[in-house]
């Protein structure tokens, strides 16, 4: 969600700032800000709107001071104005506040500020953590700061400057992440890598609670308590370039292109000699043996991930898997025990849902294993296990190649237990890890292919409602194929079970209607053949995705997307890149901004 920056060393502190926000622009905003402590005194320059109304403010501003923090923010307390724009100052205009997450208790923290005489003008829960610093500030800034979050409920990443400190500022973080950039003769702050890595490649992440104080050339960690920790240096060992375009038009489509790559990096290392070897996880047979269930808990698309995982894990190892959405799991008190395995998903792990998720099944005593790309991430240092997607950087907000990764591990999850359960004989085994092996060819072929979707995208862009419908695995498709299509067409569209038209849905369907139905599954082909009658009996103009073998699927649908033969049991993974295809051309021929879809982010870290 919300972007931070923060600088301080010898070079001007506003251009580095401004610059590290657009690397954070995936992560969605709607206003943007910057404070900088210059000649004497902190100078706030903000706005709504994008970072080019930002650029424009400051470039009409002498900002000449070499130390500032900077915010892309995505609204939740009070809407999208100058006003509730970040950074906040305090009504002594000693203190300059940015900050990611929700203050649970700012309504408490306001009435007793300004009880004390302190004016609010913005909306914002942030406001008061401004207020709060200043009125705890009595000479030391640490001690301020420290106090403060001592009060805080709720999520905070946080950087704070203040113009009696001219030659340092302060850094906090709670269920929000925020890392530290490590410099010669300067360091930065920032919400995500992306933002200082053409500056560093060294980073503290910092932990919850903990609180860093920044001066040009020392950084220093401290716990809630004012202890010293000392941290270990994260070397990013990936490349500027990883998180650029590259030529590309739009991230989402480099991305899409990138998959066959990172299908290659997740699935080859984990396969020697013909078998799968999960070496970083650590789940005995004799756990698997006595497991009660398996919970899968996640948000989004990394929740339709899951669902494959329940069909992939019960039909292979043969263990009751259930999949919940975070933000509900975590409030219906789950019934949960030390025989029961917890898969938590996201490409970020610092999904704010997923994260409290998987303290409460921690709190119960569940084993959790985590499916995260993020190395180093909250949910990675938190789980009891973890198996890492190596589909780097992901910058588009619509996610393609994390999710075709979070499906490949899955994949080798299920073959794993199934495995150590005596639940899948060799010959069956040996057949999936081969198809598996194939994947990173299989979906660079579907991407040839990919004229044939822009085609049909470029006729039908002006629907105003689609249906995607599949059976089986491929109702799993259809849910993420259609969250692709409305994230970032606005199209309203809806995923069913084929079977569940004639229960309601089928009254909907009308002349024209787009319908989109994935067909992989060769035992459930002749019920998706008569559900695409019973649509088409309506006027619906049918875009079907199948293998290439089927041809009877020509003489119902009016589009065939053709994919390589591949086993049913994989086929989500390369019919999903054309379903992320036709989604992509369908919003480029609306004009849509594909990799900044509007109220949108990349990394939700509220709830």
């Amino acid at each position: 969600m919300c972007g931070i920056v923060g600088y301080i060393g010898e070079r001007c502190a506003a251009p580095i700032l401004i610059n590290g926000l657009k690397k954070l622009e995936y992560r969605g905003y709607d206003s943007a800000g910057v404070a900088v402590f210059d000649n004497g005194a902190l100078k706030v320059v903000k706005c709504k709107g994008r970072l080019k109304c930002l650029e424009e403010k400051v470039a009409n501003e002498t900002l000449e001071g070499k130390v500032g923090i900077g915010h892309t923010r995505w609204a939740t307390h009070g809407e999208p104005n100058d006003v509730n724009s970040h950074p906040h100052i305090s009504n002594s205009g000693k203190i300059a506040v940015v900050h990611n997450g929700i203050i649970e208790n700012y309504i408490k923290l306001k009435e007793f500020l300004q009880s004390k005489g302190y004016n609010f003008e913005s909306d914002t829960d942030t406001e008061v953590v401004a207020h709060l610093v200043d009125y705890n500030y009595k000479g030391d800034l640490k001690e301020a700061v420290m106090s403060t979050i001592s009060e805080l409920e709720g999520s905070y990443a946080l950087g704070v400057i203040c113009s009696d400190c001219p030659d340092m500022f302060l850094a906090a973080r709670k269920d929000s992440p925020l890392i530290v950039g490590l410099g010669r003769g300067e360091n930065f702050i920032a919400s995500d890598i992306p933002a200082i890595l053409e500056h560093t490649r060294d980073i503290y992440i910092l932990e919850d609670k903990e609180i860093a104080v920044l001066d040009k050339d020392n950084v220093k960690v401290f716990n809630i308590y004012g202890t010293e920790v000392k941290k270990e240096v994260f070397h990013v060992n990936w490349d500027v370039a990883a998180a650029e375009k590259s030529g590309y038009k739009h991230f989402m489509m480099k991305e899409m292109c990138e998959e066959p790559k990172v299908l290659k990096d997740t699935i080859s290392p984990r396969i020697k000699d013909g078998k799968i070897v999960l070496d970083s996880i650590n789940i005995e047979p004799e756990y698997l043996e006595n497991i009660n269930r398996i919970h899968i808990v996640a948000c989004g698309t990394a929740y339709h991930a899951g669902v494959v995982g329940k069909y992939l894990i019960e039909k292979l190892a043969r263990i009751p898997v259930e999949v919940d959405v975070a933000s509900e799991f975590r409030y219906r008190d789950p019934l949960l025990s030390d025989k029961d395995l917890v898969i938590i998903i996201s490409q970020s792990g610092e999904t704010i849902d997923t994260l409290f998720a998987l303290r409460e099944s921690k709190r119960k005593g569940a084993r959790v294993l985590s499916i995260v790309n993020v190395v180093g991430s909250s949910i990675a240092r938190e789980s009891d296990e973890v198996l890492y997607t190596w589909a780097g950087p992901e910058i588009a907000v619509a996610s393609t190649k994390a999710y075709n990764t979070q499906l490949a591990v899955l994949y080798l999850i299920a073959c794993d237990f199934a495995k150590k359960r005596g639940t899948i004989d060799d010959e069956q085994l040996e057949r999936i890890i081969e198809q598996l092996k194939e994947m990173p060819s299989v979906v660079d072929k579907v991407l040839q292919n990919k004229e044939a979707i822009q085609k049909f995208s470029s006729e039908h862009y002006n629907a105003k409602s689609i249906f995607f419908i599949g059976r089986g695995l491929d109702y799993a498709l259809s849910m993420e194929g259609s969250l692709k299509l409305k994230e970032i067409s606005y199209i309203h569209s809806e995923a069913y079970a084929g079977g569940e038209l004639k229960h309601g849905t089928i009254a909907l369907i009308e002349k024209g209607t787009l319908v989109v139905c994935p067909m992989t599954q060769d035992d459930l082909l002749e019920k998706m053949i008569s559900n695409i009658r019973e649509v088409k009996a309506r006027g619906a103009v049918v875009l079907a995705i199948t293998q290439e073998k089927n041809k009877e699927v020509e003489k119902v649908a009016d589009v065939v997307i053709k994919i390589p033969d591949v086993d049913p049991l994989v086929a989500p993974i390369a019919a999903i890149t054309s379903m992320q295809l036709f989604a992509y051309y369908m919003a480029v021929q609306k004009g849509c901004d594909v990799d900044k879809p509007r109220n949108l982010a990349k990394s939700v870290t509220v709830e």
